[in-house]
């Protein structure tokens, strides 16, 4: 998904004038002498400009400051926070109907709009991309500053499973960024309750399993299975939040699901 058309427009509009500050600051492209000009430059010529400036974002606030192109209070404002920009090396893993998906360092998750193109038509490859890229906070959400870095690079499936587990995590857990401004981001929320209450049903079944002990190997096996699976259910949820006990109960699935197989492979 992409802003809207006006807000790419917005966007470059300021950027374009926030770099060309940049580059009088420094003496950078000193035949450049208006926005104007500066904005018709190639994104090569750009990006020296668009590299000092995230070396030295205190010229943002400089910039501000100084307001040299007499910008509107909310104009400056969207300048002024992407001071709190993302700059690193991000795998982008997964295209979705409302943002992309970068994973950078520490397993961060970000949720990230397009400009004028569409990520996937940008990139021209299927994820995972490895990219360089300043991701920047822009009306309540996250896009990238104009210019990504890509490498050409495959993925062994050892790297796209890692990569699938930290976003599954991510999403399973509700800490996908989609904000970089922190006043307007969502409170955390505990993990929604299912819309029924099952408690009442798996105690029943629980109650049921065990009963059903004893007998020839293989449905003795398949009995404990089912026993464990009842207890590992009804503690998920009667006390969801208490992970190490479910842990617990997981391993003893799987002890119980090994002695299944270990008894189906005895039948013969």
């Amino acid at each position: 998904m992409n802003v809207s058309g006006e807000d790419a427009d917005l966007f470059f509009k300021l950027m374009w004038r926030l770099q060309f500050y940049v580059s009088r600051q420094h003496r950078m492209l000193p035949s450049v002498d208006s926005v104007s000009e500066y904005a018709a430059l190639s994104m090569a010529q750009k990006l020296p400009i668009r590299d000092k400036l995230w070396e030295n974002p205190g010229l943002i606030d400089a910039y501000v400051a100084q307001n040299p192109d007499n910008l509107a209070a909310d104009d400056l404002a969207i300048v002024s926070k992407w001071k709190r920009f993302v700059a690193g090396t991000f795998q982008i893993f997964r295209f979705l109907k409302k943002h992309t998906i970068f994973i950078g360092d520490k397993s961060q998750v970000y949720g990230v709009l397009g400009l004028y193109d569409r990520l996937e038509d940008i990139l021209g490859q299927r994820p995972p991309v490895l990219v360089k890229a300043v991701l920047l906070p822009f009306k309540g959400s996250i896009i990238y500053d104009g210019t990504l870095t890509g490498y050409r690079i495959s993925f062994g499936s050892g790297i796209r499973s890692d990569l699938n587990e930290v976003y599954m995590a991510a999403k399973q857990n509700d800490r996908i960024i989609t904000t970089l401004e922190p006043e307007l981001a969502r409170p955390a929320q505990k993990a929604k309750q299912a819309d029924k209450d099952w408690r009442i049903e798996v105690d029943q079944v629980m109650t049921i399993t065990e009963t059903l002990k004893g007998g020839p190997a293989l449905p003795n096996s398949a009995f404990s299975l089912l026993r464990a699976s009842a207890a590992l259910a009804q503690a998920a949820v009667h006390n969801p939040d208490d992970l190490d006990a479910l842990r617990d109960l997981e391993r003893r699935v799987r002890t119980n699901l090994t002695r299944l197989q270990t008894a189906l492979n005895r039948t013969w």
